[in-house]
């Protein structure tokens, strides 16, 4: 990260914040700050040229409003770039009888035309959508982040073997990140969305 680079995070967790605030000061990195906003209610007037949303909107019922604040919180030509599960199983629920993988969230995720109508909503005119988590990115999601919390979750005894699990399995990982971030894919578990204020 460029030390010309302002950059500001925020989470509506005051523990996560204040550690996070920690962190970057412990290694000096002045020009990050952390806060504790609500991005339902947050906005900063024309004071960002990036907005970066991941993993966040599939977790907050009022996107429309959230997505508003973005619009109004970026400068003239800035970008608001979302990585967000799909309608296509990104909380990895394949039927109506199973649960989400991570129960917080507040819908299952979104199929393209929706996300993009309610950025028009919001005030955004040029947008990019895109399918990511095609079949490698799936594999690689499951071997690097859905089975080992699952395997800690059954027993804390797998803290012991973490370390050689990703031995084995980080470089596959990599590689089938790769090859799904390098791909077109007709259709995914998640989506990569681009907007320009």
């Amino acid at each position: 990260m460029s030390d010309k680079w302002r950059t500001l995070a925020v989470d509506v967790k005051d523990e996560q914040v204040a550690d996070c605030n920690n962190f970057f000061r412990q290694i000096n990195r002045r020009n990050v700050l952390f806060r504790v906003e609500d991005l339902v209610t947050f906005q900063d007037p024309q004071a960002f040229d990036l907005v970066l949303s991941v993993d966040v909107m599939e977790h907050i019922l009022e996107d429309v409003d959230v997505f508003k604040n973005f619009h109004a919180s970026l400068r003239p030509g800035g970008m608001l770039l979302i990585s967000t599960p799909s309608d296509q199983g990104g909380s990895d629920v394949h039927g109506d009888e199973e649960s989400s993988f991570i129960e917080e969230h507040v819908r299952d995720g979104y199929n393209i035309q929706e996300i993009q109508e309610k950025l028009r909503t919001a005030g955004f005119t040029r947008m990019e959508a895109n399918y990511s988590y095609g079949t490698p990115g799936k594999i690689s999601w499951r071997l690097s982040m859905k089975y080992p919390i699952l395997m800690l979750g059954a027993s804390k005894a797998f803290f012991v073997l973490l370390p050689f699990y990703y031995l084995v399995t980080f470089p596959f990982c990599l590689l089938l990140n790769w090859l799904d971030t390098h791909s077109k894919h007709p259709t995914g578990t998640g989506l990569i969305v681009k907007a320009w204020k």
